[in-house]
C-alpha cells in the first residue's frame, strides 16, 4: 500500500457518511469493456454511432436493428463481480460506505452483494413490457431472438435502461442528489465523470465542499477528468487494485 492510498483509507476509515460514485472502469475488471477506451464502442467503426443504435429512436423505428446491437454490445451474462465490486458490498456490510451510485447498467454491484445502489441509467437485469408494463424474467431478451415480444400482450419488450433520447430516472437521481449533499467522502472509482447530468452530482458535492472544509473528494482512476483540481486525493492505478485496499 503506497502513501496515498494509506492515507485514502485513514479518511476513509474517519467519514461518518462515504459515499461511492463509479462508471464504466468498475466493470473493466469483469471483462465489460469502457464506452470510450480501446475496445470500446465509441472507438470502433459502425455504421451508425452507438447514440443512435442505442435511442429511444432506433427502438421505435427499428427494434431488429436495436436488439442485435444491444445483444451483441451490450449483454455480458457471464460477466462476474469484481475485487472491486465485492470491496464495496464489504465496506457497506461494515458500515463504512453509506450508498453506492453508479452510472453503470450491468448490475455487478447488488450480485457483489451491495445493498443501496442508485443506478443513474437503470439496469440491464431489468425489462420490462413496453405496452403493460409486465416486468419479464432478467435474461428474457438475452435469450430470445429478434424483437422480444411479451408473452401477456405482444408487447415490445425493453430493457429498463436510460436509452440515448431518455430522461434519467427522476428518483434514483434525486435520492443520489440527497446522498452526495449528505456525504462528508465522496470517492469516484472508474468514471470520466464527463457525462452529464450525472457528473452534476460531484459538480454539487465540490460546491458544498467549499462552504465545508471537512468534505472530501477522492478519484481514483486512470484518465484525467474534469474534477481533477478540486480532489483531495487523486489515484492514478485500477479500482479493482485500490479498493480492497480500503478495507
Amino acid at each position: 500500500m503506497n502513501d496515498e492510498i494509506r492515507r485514502l483509507k485513514e479518511a476513509f476509515d474517519q467519514a461518518e457518511h462515504a459515499v461511492f460514485f463509479g462508471g464504466a472502469g468498475m466493470s473493466t475488471a469483469s471483462g465489460i469493456p469502457d464506452f470510450r477506451g480501446a475496445s470500446g464502442l465509441y472507438t470502433v467503426s459502425e455504421e451508425e454511432s452507438p447514440e443512435y443504435l442505442l435511442s429511444d429512436e432506433c427502438l421505435a423505428k427499428e427494434p431488429e436493428r436495436f436488439f442485435a446491437y444491444y445483444r451483441e454490445k451490450i449483454l455480458y451474462p457471464d460477466a462476474k463481480p469484481n475485487p472491486a465490486h465485492l470491496a464495496l458490498a464489504e465496506l457497506e456490510k461494515r458500515g463504512r460506505l453509506h450508498a453506492v451510485i453508479t452510472q453503470n447498467i450491468d448490475g455487478l454491484h447488488q450480485a457483489a452483494g451491495s445493498k443501496k445502489v442508485l443506478e443513474l441509467h437503470g439496469s440491464c437485469a431489468r425489462s420490462y413490457c413496453s405496452k403493460c408494463g409486465r416486468p419479464v424474467e432478467r435474461d428474457f431478451i438475452a435469450e430470445t431472438k429478434g424483437i422480444p415480444r411479451c408473452e401477456t400482450c405482444g408487447g415490445v419488450v425493453r430493457p429498463d435502461v436510460v436509452l440515448y433520447g431518455e430522461f434519467l430516472p427522476q428518483q434514483a437521481f434525486e435520492e443520489a442528489r440527497r446522498e452526495v449533499e449528505e456525504a462528508d467522502l465522496l470517492l469516484v472509482g472508474g468514471s470520466s465523470l464527463t457525462v452529464y447530468p450525472a457528473s452534476s452530482l460531484v459538480t454539487r458535492f465540490t460546491r458544498l465542499a467549499g462552504r465545508r472544509k471537512s468534505r472530501i473528494l477522492a478519484i481514483v482512476n486512470f484518465d484525467e477528468t474534469p474534477y481533477d483540481c478540486d480532489a483531495d486525493f487523486l489515484i492514478r492505478e485500477s479500482v479493482a487494485d485500490v479498493l480492497p485496499q480500503l478495507l
